[in-house]
């Protein structure tokens, strides 16, 4: 991974061995090329020899588990260049959010100890799949899940409420779930993004997805399908839950369930599903306008937020708005 940002320069390159580009390397005598290089969005998930991480993705699994954080999986993910999925199994919100910190400080060091690097980034790759980081949620009681039910894709009503929750605040929601001028280079709509502010248990490209894994109610939940892994799950995870438990609390319908396949609907049809934020900038002007939800029972104070919204267009917003883009010289320099 190289970048530099300068007065006079900008530029960045990431490098694997994995990469599609390196398919017509020579190689090294050490390293030599012998193919077996995953294609764009064809990294979805292939066995050795050509996944090449598997040890690596092991060791970081094992660790994890060795450190206290119950596991489940991990794979090779869609994108070329050695994208990776690793599963945790679920917590309690806080301890769940102590795991992922966890779980990025191992995954970094394992890489470095084995001569590479990891990132977060939410699109660290131009025309590949980009990260998400798929958060599940339900509430229990007495030791019974409550989100199981009779209703849609064997919902509960207060299931169904907590949902209505997530999708009217979810443009607020992304400030925190979303927090990096990077993470709407991922959620662009047309791209199997989870950009469109509905909810199923099929479509990938819904904000708000219910597994249907398996038909235990104890499995019963909904996933969050917009956050990305650069979000500080502390403050993630308490928004989202404080967006359903309003939906809870104001019974806030979800509407009805969006079965169709999205990709094949028309411009006319789509215009009536309202989508996620386009920028960071616009993720902000939404908890600007609506925060209101997380003040409930000091969970959240007004100078928390004023203080992230402050910081966020300061230091993020306004430094890469102030800066040209390499790719603007490749459309401009000639005008």
């Amino acid at each position: 991974m190289r970048y530099q940002n300068d007065s006079n320069q900008a530029f960045y390159a990431v490098d694997s061995e994995e990469g599609i580009w390196n398919s017509g390397n020579s190689g090294r005598d050490e390293e030599p090329n012998l193919g077996y290089k995953p294609r764009h969005k064809e990294g979805y998930f292939p066995t050795s020899p050509t996944d090449s991480l598997q040890d690596i993705r092991s060791e970081m699994l094992l660790t994890m588990e060795e450190v206290g954080i119950e596991m489940e999986c991990h794979h090779h993910e869609v994108a070329t260049a050695g994208q990776c999925e690793i599963d945790m199994r679920f917590a309690p919100l806080v301890k769940c959010a102590d795991n992922l910190m966890w779980y990025k400080y191992i995954v970094k060091n394992i890489a470095k100890r084995h001569g590479k690097t990891a990132t977060f980034m939410p699109k660290p790759l131009f025309g590949d799949n980009g990260t998400g980081m798929h958060v599940h949620q339900s509430i229990w009681k007495g030791g019974k899940p409550l989100f199981a039910g009779d209703g849609y894709s064997g919902f509960s009503e207060m299931g169904l409420h907590y949902i209505g929750g997530i999708l009217k605040h979810a443009r607020a929601i992304c400030a925190f779930t979303g927090p990096t001028t990077n993470s709407y280079k991922r959620l662009v709509p047309g791209f199997e993004a989870p950009v469109n502010l509905a909810y199923s248990s099929r479509n990938r490209s819904a904000a708000v997805r219910i597994p249907m894994y398996s038909q235990s109610p104890k499995a019963k939940r909904m996933e969050a399908r917009f956050p990305d892994p650069s979000a500080n799950g502390y403050l993630a995870f308490a928004v989202m839950l404080m967006a359903g438990l309003d939906g809870i609390e104001n019974k806030i319908d979800p509407g009805e369930p969006m079965d169709k396949d999205i990709y094949a609907m028309g411009k006319e049809e789509l215009a009536n599903i309202p989508t996620l934020p386009g920028s960071l900038d616009e993720a902000l002007e939404a908890l600007e306008s609506d925060h209101d939800f997380m003040l409930k029972g000091d969970v959240f104070t007004q100078d928390l937020i004023d203080t992230w919204i402050d910081y966020k267009r300061e230091n993020e917003v306004d430094q890469l708005r102030l800066r040209p883009h390499p790719y603007e010289l490749y459309m401009y320099y000639d005008v």
